[in-house]
C-alpha cells in the first residue's frame, strides 16, 4: 500500500501491519530515482565511464555480474505486501526473464535487467514504497530480521518497528556513506534467534531489564566471508532512548578505526578481533560518554508513530484448535506432511505461521516465478491480511492464516508448485547464485543444491531426518551463510577445477559457532555422497530427539570426521 494512492485505504483487505512512507520517505526516493536516471543517461552517452559509474550504481543496488547486471531490490525487515509482491512480479515480467531470487539478507534480485531499463525500474518500485538504496556499497545495508515478527509465541516485542527506526536513521546517512565496509544490522524480538543476529556487524535482541523495562543486548563483530567470527556482546543492556546515540558510538568508533588499507581486513568484525571486544567496548562508551546526545533526543511519540504501523491485523476470535484442520489432515496425508512440516504455531489463538518454500525438489533454491509471485500476492490477500514474509532462509512466509483455511491455502499452492513440505528439512537448502552468475564465484552452486535435494527427494525420509541446515557458498565470500550450516558447503578452485570443502557445526542461532573442516576438497559429483555418509553416521548416533548440531557437539567432530573417512575410502577424498 502507498500513502498517496487515495483508494488505498478503502481497498478491501488492505494491508494494516506495514510501514507506510510518508511524503519525506515519498520524496526521498523520488529524488534518488531521478538522480540516478540522469546518472544512467550520463554512463549511456559515454560522459562516464565504467569507473565513474561504479559508485553511483553501487549506492541505488546495481551489480555487474558474469553476464549482465544484477538489481538487489531492498525488502526492509523481510516485511511485503501483496500489492508490492505483484510489482516485482511485473517487473520481472517486463525487465528481467520472468524470475527473481529471493536472498539471505530479505531482498530480492533480478540477474538480467539492462542497465538502459533500471531507472524504469527503479521508477516503477517507487510507486509501490520500494527501493534499492544501500543495497550494496559501504554503507548501512537493508536492516533485517525475524520473519515471524509479531506473531511469535516467544517473542518479547515486536523488532519491526526498531528495525524501522534505525531503517531511517541509517538512509544516506551523512557521515556514514563511505564507510571501511558494508555493513548489516539484524534485530530480533524472541527468545529464539531467527533472524542470525550473532553473525551481523551488529545484532540487537530485544530484552528486558530487572524493573521490565525494554530495552537492546548489543552484540558486535560477527560475520561471515573469508574471515568468520561469532559477535561479541558489547552491551547487555541498552535502553530504547538511548539506541540511536550508542549505535551512532559504534558507527563512529568502527568508522575512525577501521581498516581501509586492505579490504579484506575491513569489516568491524576484524577490529573486534584484533584490538578484543574490551578496548573496542572502552572506545565506544567513551564516544557515548562524551557525545552530544541531544541531538538523539529520543522522542516516544514518534517510536510510537512508527510502531502504530505494525498494530496487529484485525484477528477473529476462534477456538485455539481447527476442526476443520483437524478432518483435512486426516483424510490428506500429503497436507497433513505440509502442516507438520511449514505451519508453526502463532501467538494468537486459532491462528498460524505458514512457510512456503521456495526449495523444490531439483529446484532453485530462492528462485520464484512472476507467476509464484502473484499466487503468493493472491494467497496473503485471501488467507492473511495481504502480508508476506521474506525469511534469511529465502523462503516466504504468511504470518496470519487461520487454521481453518490451511487446507484451501495448501490447495492453492500445491497447484502453483509452492507446497514443498521441507521447510527446514535436508533439501531445504540455502546456495547463493555461484559461478552461474556471479563474477566473484570460484564454483557454482546451484548444481550441487539441486543434486543434493534430488539425493533427498524422498520427503518422508527427510522427515526422519529432521531439521537440518544445509548452506553452500560459491565463493569465500559466503553469501549462501555455509561457515553457519549445520552441514556447510564452500566451492573453490583448486587447479583449475571446482573444489568443494565439507564443515559441520555450524549454528546461525544465540548458540552461534563456525563450522569445523571435515577434510579436503570433493568433487561436484561426491558432494551428495558425502553428505548421505554425514546423515547417516548422524542418524546411528544420535539419541531420542536430538537434533543434528546436538549430536554433533555431543559426539565431537573427530568422531564425525573418521567415519565419514572410512565410508569415503572407496570413492570420495575426504
Amino acid at each position: 500500500m502507498t500513502a498517496h494512492d487515495p483508494q488505498a485505504l478503502t481497498r478491501p483487505n488492505a494491508p494494516t501491519t506495514t510501514y507506510r512512507y510518508d511524503e519525506f520517505d515519498a520524496a526521498f526516493v523520488r529524488e534518488r530515482v531521478a538522480e540516478f536516471r540522469e546518472q544512467v543517461r550520463r554512463r549511456l552517452s559515454g560522459a562516464l565511464t565504467e569507473d565513474e559509474f561504479r559508485p553511483f550504481r553501487l549506492m541505488n543496488g546495481l551489480y555487474l555480474q558474469l553476464h549482465a547486471y544484477m538489481l538487489r531490490v531492498a525488502i526492509p525487515y523481510g516485511t511485503l505486501t501483496a500489492r508490492q509482491m505483484r510489482r516485482l512480479a511485473d517487473i520481472a515480467d517486463k525487465y528481467d526473464r520472468g524470475y527473481g531470487h529471493f536472498t539471505t539478507r530479505q531482498n530480492l534480485q533480478y540477474n538480467w535487467p539492462k542497465l538502459v531499463d533500471t531507472p524504469d525500474i527503479l521508477q516503477a518500485l517507487a510507486e509501490v514504497e520500494m527501493h534499492a538504496i544501500q543495497t550494496s556499497g559501504n554503507c548501512i545495508r537493508n536492516v533485517t530480521s525475524d520473519h515471524f515478527a509479531g506473531v511469535a509465541p516467544d517473542e518479547i516485542e515486536d523488532p519491526r518497528p526498531t528495525a524501522e527506526f534505525l531503517r531511517q536513521w541509517s538512509s544516506a546517512h551523512p557521515e556514514f556513506s563511505f564507510l571501511p565496509r558494508k555493513f548489516k544490522i539484524a534485530v530480533t524480538g524472541a527468545g529464539h534467534d531467527r533472524a542470525a543476529i550473532m553473525v551481523h556487524d551488529i545484532g540487537l535482541a530485544i530484552v528486558k531489564n530487572g524493573a521490565g523495562e525494554i530495552g537492546y543486548r548489543v552484540v558486535v563483530g560477527g560475520g561471515l566471508g573469508r574471515s568468520p567470527f561469532v559477535g561479541k556482546v558489547i552491551r547487555d543492556y541498552v535502553p530504547r532512548a538511548d539506541l540511536l546515540a550508542y549505535l551512532e558510538a559504534i558507527m563512529r568508533v568502527y568508522n575512525r578505526f577501521g581498516r581501509r588499507d586492505n579490504k579484506y581486513k575491513a569489516r568491524i568484525k576484524i577490529l573486534v578481533h584484533e584490538k578484543g571486544i574490551d578496548e573496542v567496548r572502552a572506545a565506544v562508551e567513551a564516544e557515548f560518554a562524551s557525545m552530544d546526545r541531544s541531538v538523539f533526543s529520543y522522542d516516544p511519540a514518534e517510536f510510537a508513530r512508527i510502531a502504530a504501523y505494525f498494530a496487529p491485523p484485525p484477528y477473529e476470535a476462534l477456538p485455539a484448535e481447527s476442526q476443520a484442520l483437524r478432518a483435512a489432515r486426516i483424510e490428506t496425508p500429503a497436507f497433513g506432511n505440509f502442516v507438520d512440516v511449514n505451519v508453526a504455531p502463532h501467538k494468537v489463538p486459532g491462528y498460524a505461521i505458514v512457510t512456503v518454500s521456495l526449495k523444490p525438489i531439483g529446484g532453485i533454491p530462492g528462485d520464484a516465478t512472476s507467476q509464484q509471485m502473484r499466487v503468493l500476492a493472491e494467497a496473503s490477500e485471501r488467507f492473511g491480511f495481504g502480508e508476506l514474509r521474506v525469511s534469511h532462509e529465502q523462503n516466504i512466509i504468511l504470518p496470519h492464516v487461520k487454521q481453518d483455511d490451511l487446507f484451501a491455502l495448501w490447495r492453492m499452492l500445491d497447484e502453483a508448485g509452492l507446497a514443498t513440505a521441507n521447510a527446514g528439512l535436508v533439501s531445504d537448502i540455502i546456495s547463493c547464485p555461484g559461478l552461474d552468475y556471479c563474477s566473484l564465484a570460484t564454483a557454482r552452486s546451484i548444481p550441487v543444491a539441486q543434486a543434493i535435494s534430488k539425493r533427498f527427494s524422498d520427503l518422508s525420509r527427510q522427515r526422519r531426518i529432521g531439521k537440518l541446515g544445509v548452506k553452500i557458498s560459491g565463493c569465500i565470500n559466503a553469501c549462501g551463510h555455509h561457515h553457519v550450516g549445520a552441514i556447510g558447503i564452500l566451492g573453490l578452485e583448486k587447479k583449475g577445477q571446482e573444489s568443494y570443502q565439507i564443515t559441520l557445526g555450524g549454528d546461525p542461532t544465540l548458540s552461534a559457532s563456525i563450522g569445523e573442516i571435515l577434510g579436503p576438497g570433493v568433487t561436484a559429483d561426491q558432494v551428495p555422497d558425502v553428505i548421505e555418509h554425514i546423515v547417516d553416521f548422524y542418524l546411528a548416533e544420535r539419541r531420542e530427539s536430538e537434533t543434528f548440531i546436538e549430536t554433533w557437539r555431543r559426539v565431537g567432530h573427530a568422531r564425525f570426521k573418521s567415519a565419514v573417512r572410512r565410508e569415503g575410502e572407496d570413492g570420495a577424498d575426504i
